[in-house]
């Protein structure tokens, strides 16, 4: 059965993937029409975002599945997975981009001429600007409102698609209004854009790579955790404090202390509050576990 949440990530996507399908075709167009490599490769990028769209919905699909005997802790990596293959496509599009780029820049060095970019395609680059800018502002909403990283990094994949449309627009601008003599501006920009591509792809990565390697949480997070552990009256000393992501939500593991004559169900009620209040911060869905140990 689909959730809430799962919904939520598939109407996100998928409004992205439309717009992103008809800004492949509408870029493509322009680029061949308006000679243009920058806007070539701004379709490629385009690409891109449409393919890590089908990515996104196939693996938060299976991230949503529920716990079973094979993934005790549930399928969340999956959507970090996802991360990461956006995190891949983007270093492949940033590379073959600039690669295009160089050899364009080095045909101009050896004294060749390129055909100066038309103004269909400086139009395609501001228009594909506003619609990406207005798809990142959404995006990025929704993946914080439903706590998915693999959406968040899809937002920013659209805003790396706007950013390297500025960088097109400015290069086939200045192509147009300076003259031919000046038409090297367009592969220029289309290397910063590669830049810009590049540089999100290795921050998105690091981030996937960190959880999947198990990081521990921020330190900002985990002193916030043992404030609200030692809240719980009846709770000494907690020590071992173990924590990590697991997609979109969080696993922590402890040991407290408590006098050794403390009745079995009182010690049983102070670590439920214990796992209650962290739950209650962190998400229903957090894994807690708590470790008892009698203090004399």
């Amino acid at each position: 059965m689909t959730t809430p949440r799962e919904k939520e990530i598939y109407k996100v996507t998928i409004v992205g993937a439309v717009a992103n399908f008809a800004l492949i075709v509408f870029k493509f167009a322009a680029g061949i029409l308006g000679h243009s490599a920058a806007m070539i490769a701004d379709a490629v990028h385009s690409l891109s975002d449409f393919f890590t769209d089908v990515v996104v919905v196939a693996f938060v699909r299976i991230s949503n599945k529920p716990k079973d005997r094979d993934h005790n802790y549930g399928h969340g990596k999956f959507e970090t997975l996802a991360t990461l293959i956006i995190g891949l496509a983007l270093i492949v599009v940033g590379v073959g981009i600039a690669a295009n780029g160089i050899l364009q820049i080095v045909k101009v060095a050896r004294g060749e001429t390129l055909e100066s970019p038309g103004a269909i395609a400086f139009a395609a680059a501001l228009i594909s600007i506003a619609i990406k800018e207005i798809l990142y502002r959404y995006t990025a909403k929704k993946g914080r409102e439903v706590r998915s990283d693999a959406v968040i990094a899809n937002a920013w994949h659209h805003r790396s698609d706007a950013f390297s449309s500025i960088a097109t627009a400015v290069g086939i601008g200045g192509a147009v209004i300076l003259g031919s003599k000046w038409a090297v501006l367009d592969p220029i920009a289309a290397l910063l854009v590669s830049v810009f591509i590049v540089k999100m792809a290795i921050s998105l990565m690091k981030s996937a790579l960190d959880e999947l390697l198990e990081k521990s949480l921020p330190e900002e997070t985990k002193r916030e955790i043992y404030e609200i552990i030692k809240s719980v009256d009846g709770v000494k000393m907690p020590h071992n404090v173990h924590t990590r992501k697991i997609g979109n939500y969080i696993a922590i593991e402890m040991h407290i202390m408590m006098p050794g004559t403390t009745p079995l169900a009182v010690a049983h009620r102070i670590a439920s509050d214990t796992e209650n209040r962290l739950k209650d911060r962190f998400g229903s869905e957090t894994h807690v576990t708590v470790h008892m140990e009698p203090l004399n």
